[in-house]
């Protein structure tokens, strides 16, 4: 409905953008929206804290609660709600709990349509053959809102290849069989293969569920292009339009600026999981899918977790972690052969995406207090004692990328691993 609009955006190839750059391209582009009276504002949860997309959504709201019902509804997936105090710290401590909605992703779907056999088998060179059901929160279809704003970053991806752009509705507000079975698309197809591409099998599935379902939803996106400098967002590119080139743009850009190309794999990757941030595996493992390229046959990689407290971000994915751990491909496979991911092709892929197949090492250092050296070592990692390890490793004054250790160790750190894609040229 809005695909008329002008598109606007602003970026930088070597260097920052200014938070009033940013706000002038959103408005100009709302200034395009006229008489709206209830508004959904759909931005990621605080696992995307580098985003900017918080900062964004905060600043949508105050201007346009003035004339309008706003609302937030995060897309979560299958994450958990944020807390209050989480609110609060990514958004806005002005914006009343009162504003968000919950996400449900068993409950509050509606299906729209399926995306054919036929299309996935011909995006996925026949490595696939299933029908997908389209199904997205119900509010977005059934009159509720009359703008609906997805606010993301785009940044690499192990499912998609590139997040965010209809990732942000279809997953982020879809429903279990979408996420189960896109999920299981991206781990057939090879995450090696997909990241930090922008046209991969999940990608034009998402398109394909677009164009047909969802194009009566009256839909406008505000993408960012980040990275991390001194614990803040460093703003590189806002893009925004109801079409697919905002998208296409970002994505550009971030391949820029998210993905580091080394001369050589290295031996060992030491990457830091912020606690605020990240307090599962099923987030916190973007720490072995985005370096996992860079890690030599037999080398090491170290998870700095001193916010880890559970494996999966609700009782069902966890447990189901706990049960059968990351012990490669061929094991999950031949357990979802069996029957043991029902409905769960989402954890059977995340499994497959956070084992090392043998190539590597895999050592979490946590706070055993809060998840033990036992339940680590049980879903088939390894496991170092976290105050040990951050004495060694002392993340503050330790710089990304490079380090020789006073003992010579050679070490390559990656404070932010969920912000970029770690990769050799071959």
């Amino acid at each position: 409905m809005l695909k008329q609009i002008q598109e606007y955006y602003a970026e930088s190839h070597d260097g920052t953008i200014s938070d009033q750059e940013v706000f002038r391209v959103i408005d100009q582009t709302l200034a395009q929206v006229k008489d709206v009276r209830r508004v959904l504002l759909v931005p990621p949860d605080i696992t995307r804290c580098y985003s900017y997309a918080g900062v964004i959504t905060g600043y949508c709201y105050r201007k346009l609660s003035a004339g309008a019902d706003v609302k937030i509804m995060p897309a979560l997936g299958t994450h958990r709600m944020m807390t209050r105090e989480e609110q609060i710290s990514f958004i806005g401590e002005d914006i009343p709990e009162s504003a968000y909605l919950y996400h449900d992703w068993r409950k509050d779907t509606v299906k729209l349509g399926t995306v054919p056999a036929s299309y996935i088998r011909e995006v996925t060179n026949g490595a696939c053959d299933v029908d997908v059901d389209v199904e997205v929160n119900r509010c977005l279809v059934d009159k509720s809102f009359d703008l609906v704003i997805s606010v993301g970053q785009v940044v690499p991806h192990e499912i998609v290849g590139m997040a965010n752009y209809s990732k942000n509705i279809l997953v982020g507000l879809g429903g279990r069989h979408m996420i189960n079975t896109s999920h299981m698309i991206g781990a057939i197809c090879d995450l090696e293969k997909i990241m930090g591409n922008m046209d991969t099998p999940v990608r034009l599935l998402f398109d394909y569920a677009e164009e047909k379902y969802l194009a009566d939803v009256p839909l406008l996106y505000l993408l960012t292009v980040t990275t991390q400098e001194n614990h803040q967002a460093a703003i590189h590119g806002i893009y925004a339009g109801a079409s697919r080139k905002p998208f296409e743009q970002a994505s550009r850009l971030a391949m820029d600026w998210n993905i580091t190309y080394l001369p050589k794999r290295v031996h060992k990757v030491v990457a830091y999981l912020e606690p605020e941030e990240f307090t599962s595996t099923w987030v916190g493992n973007k720490s072995v899918y985005r370096t996992r390229m860079m890690i030599e046959d037999g080398g090491q990689l170290l998870v700095l977790a001193p916010g880890l407290l559970h494996f999966g971000e609700n009782d069902e994915v966890d447990a189901l972690i706990r049960q059968y751990g990351y012990r490669g491909t061929p094991y999950v496979l031949k357990l979802r052969e069996e029957g043991k991911f029902d409905q769960a092709d989402m954890v059977a892929a995340h499994i497959i995406h956070s084992s090392s197949e043998g190539r590597f090492t895999i050592t979490y250092a946590t706070d055993p207090k809060k998840v033990s050296k036992e339940e680590v070592e049980g879903v088939g990692y390894c496991h170092m004692d976290y105050d040990e390890a951050a004495a060694r490793y002392d993340i503050k004054n330790l710089p990304d990328g490079y380090c020789t250790m006073p003992d010579g160790e050679e070490i390559y750190v990656v404070k932010a691993p969920a912000l970029g894609l770690w990769r050799t040229r071959d």
